[in-house]
């Protein structure tokens, strides 16, 4: 077994309590999700590359570095404006290798979610999703990039509807589609005992959010991924599937995790 969490890479006195997995799944040959976990600089992400095998993996890991390569920041628009820059930069390059493949497509979701000090910003583009679990509820705070999702809000379509529609997946925004990306973003004060929640839609495709607040109620971080990748499995996981759990907490003095941007094989269970 193969497991993120596995390997400390070094402790600090940090407030926060990471987990991480990513997984190929039941069905599909190769991983083309990537993540990012650097705590140290307050910075968690999930990409979900399409395109293909290659061109996914590409497009996704394009994406990952440029987040990972941001580094420490000095205030919360700091970091913003870093994660910006890198966002544009990855996009460039994308669209430069889409015209170096004859217009092969290639693009990626970004879900984000920053913390400096007291505050918290949550950047996403596609359908890869941030959820925070506060006083035992669970809101979703990113807003699908999907054309189902526009249907149901232009009341089209009811939420129930959406799930079964076979469009569900297809996103109306991602990183490399444009020669200029679409970012969303959401901000607030962060609280003691928030947990949030990133992955890409391999999960939500079989997990529901009342099976996610169980799930990371019930569990520390790291296991929390394991059991929402577990569920995921043994309900097909007909896609790749990558979870970041993050819990926020100064009551205590707790230990945080150094995890490479590594991810786990198709060879592997949890």
């Amino acid at each position: 077994m193969s497991d993120l969490g596995q390997n400390d890479l070094g402790r600090a006195a940090l407030p926060f309590e990471t987990g991480a997995v990513s997984h190929v799944g039941r069905v599909r040959s190769a991983n083309e999700d990537n993540l990012v976990v650097r705590p140290e600089f307050g910075i968690w992400a999930v990409a979900d590359g399409m395109g293909g095998h290659e061109n996914g993996a590409l497009a996704s890991a394009t994406v990952a570095h440029a987040i990972e390569s941001i580094g420490p920041t000095q205030s919360a628009p700091d970091l913003l404006a870093r994660l910006e820059a890198g966002v544009l930069q990855a996009n460039a390059d994308l669209r430069r290798h889409i015209a170096e493949g004859n217009g092969a497509p290639m693009g990626s979701t970004l879900a984000v979610l920053l913390v400096h000090e007291r505050h918290f910003a949550c950047v996403w583009c596609g359908d890869s999703r941030i959820y925070l679990v506060r006083a035992g509820q669970i809101l979703q705070l990113s807003r699908d990039h999907t054309e189902v999702q526009d249907l149901v809000e232009r009341g089209v379509l009811t939420p129930a509807e959406a799930k079964l529609s076979p469009r569900r997946h297809v996103i109306t925004r991602a990183i490399g589609v444009h020669d200029q990306p679409e970012l969303d973003l959401d901000s607030g004060e962060i609280e003691d005992g928030d947990v949030f929640v990133l992955c890409s839609d391999g999960l939500t495709e079989h997990v529901a959010e009342d099976e996610i607040l169980a799930t990371v109620e019930e569990a520390g971080a790291q296991q929390a991924c394991n059991g929402l990748l577990q569920l995921t499995l043994q309900r097909g996981a007909r896609d790749n599937v990558t979870v970041i759990v993050m819990r926020y907490t100064r009551r205590e003095n707790r230990t945080t995790r150094w995890m490479p941007n590594m991810r786990m094989q198709e060879t592997d269970t949890p």
